[in-house]
């Protein structure tokens, strides 16, 4: 196998950012309330200083912008001024407790575009009937203190050089593949692994380097160590195909579609990797129908990262998720759960991770 010959070049850019933050107290508050849907408070202008050109004010929604957000606190940052080419931000909104302290941070998930009288923020910031419940903590005097953090990305410079120095273009690594064919293709297999009747020829010393489980297996004098054969009585054949591809090559490709049945096989078969990864998709996937559910699955399996995530959304979404199926069945079987779920939402600590398209919405 022979190496081709490339030039290297390096490059590094510097990127200012301005970050200033702005505190706004409503008086009143409780009157606002009373407002119709749609309509909106709007902050005096702020800037970052007086030779900023960039002029911005907020904007509350107290009962929502649409059907969906009508109880909730809809909370939006917008530009004024009219810019020569368009402003990129990030921000982050938080309430000012009586006792100073921050209560409900929600952060942007990321830089966005603001052009003249563009509104970038979140339609669900605060559960309306959540922030009268801890009345007078975040409301203090019918006072209601918001605080918003923005972050402006300025100018940039770029440098960059190519070096003539030749250099060796090292192959990328093949082994996943060349392990997965031996997988695929039952190669120099060593022991049978027998799932809801079939047969898959596998091989001891893989299995054994990745999983505790079946190292125990094969090490101790156990019939499956004797026989080389183990049954397998709790898994179906396309997640036990699943996890098998993943201890032979670290790849897990359909786990948006199977996350919560290969979640258990990875918590039993003690792959923690595929465990984390399954946590990940059922994260990303996580619904006002489905949060319940993954919360009582998190729990069976100590999936400790899931279960945060899940205890926020729910937090997040309170009133929808206990009409769900999933909310019913942790009332009648899973009281601990319960008990969680209400602990969190008496914190007011809303995960700031959730998927932006749920939480972030321009105005």
């Amino acid at each position: 196998m022979s190496g081709g010959l490339t030039t290297a070049s390096w490059s590094y850019t510097s990127i200012n950012m301005q970050k200033f933050s702005f505190k706004w107290t409503i008086s009143n508050f409780r009157f606002c309330l009373e407002r119709k849907q749609g309509t909106h408070i709007r902050s005096p202008t702020f800037s970052s200083g007086s030779n900023d050109t960039h002029k911005w004010c907020l904007k509350v929604h107290p009962n929502g912008v649409d059907e969906e957000s009508k109880d909730y606190l809809s909370v939006y940052l917008g530009l004024l001024s009219h810019p020569k080419s368009p402003v990129w931000a990030s921000f982050q909104f938080w309430i000012i407790s009586a006792e100073g302290e921050k209560s409900q941070v929600m952060k942007s998930p990321a830089c966005f575009r603001f052009l003249q009288n563009q509104h970038w923020g979140f339609k669900k910031f605060i559960h309306r009937d959540f922030l009268l419940s801890w009345e007078p903590w975040l409301l203090e005097q019918n006072e209601l203190s918001l605080q918003c953090q923005v972050t402006v990305v300025q100018d940039s410079f770029h440098i960059s050089e190519e070096s003539p120095t030749p250099k060796i273009q090292v192959p990328r690594c093949t082994m996943a593949d060349e392990l997965g064919e031996l997988w695929e293709n039952s190669l120099f297999a060593d022991c049978c692994l027998v799932v809801a009747g079939q047969e898959f020829r596998a091989h001891k010393a893989i299995l054994a380097a990745h999983s505790p489980v079946f190292r125990a297996l094969f090490q101790h004098d156990m019939e499956e160590s004797r026989t080389n054969r183990v049954e397998i009585h709790d898994l179906e054949p396309h997640v036990f195909k699943a996890m098998m591809g993943f201890i032979y090559t670290g790849k897990a490709p359909d786990l948006h579609n199977m996350a919560d049945t290969v979640l258990p096989a990875a918590d039993k078969y003690g792959l923690e990797r595929l465990k984390v990864m399954c946590e990940d998709a059922l994260c990303r996937d996580l619904s006002v129908e489905n949060a319940a559910h993954t919360l009582i699955l998190a729990d069976l399996h100590s999936a400790g990262q899931l279960r945060t995530q899940a205890l926020d959304f729910i937090t997040a979404h309170a009133s929808e998720v206990s009409e769900t199926s999933g909310w019913k069945t942790m009332v009648g079987s899973y009281p601990h759960l319960m008990a969680q779920a209400y602990s969190s939402l008496a914190s007011a600590h809303c995960s700031s991770l959730e998927a932006p398209h749920n939480r972030l919405n321009q105005s």
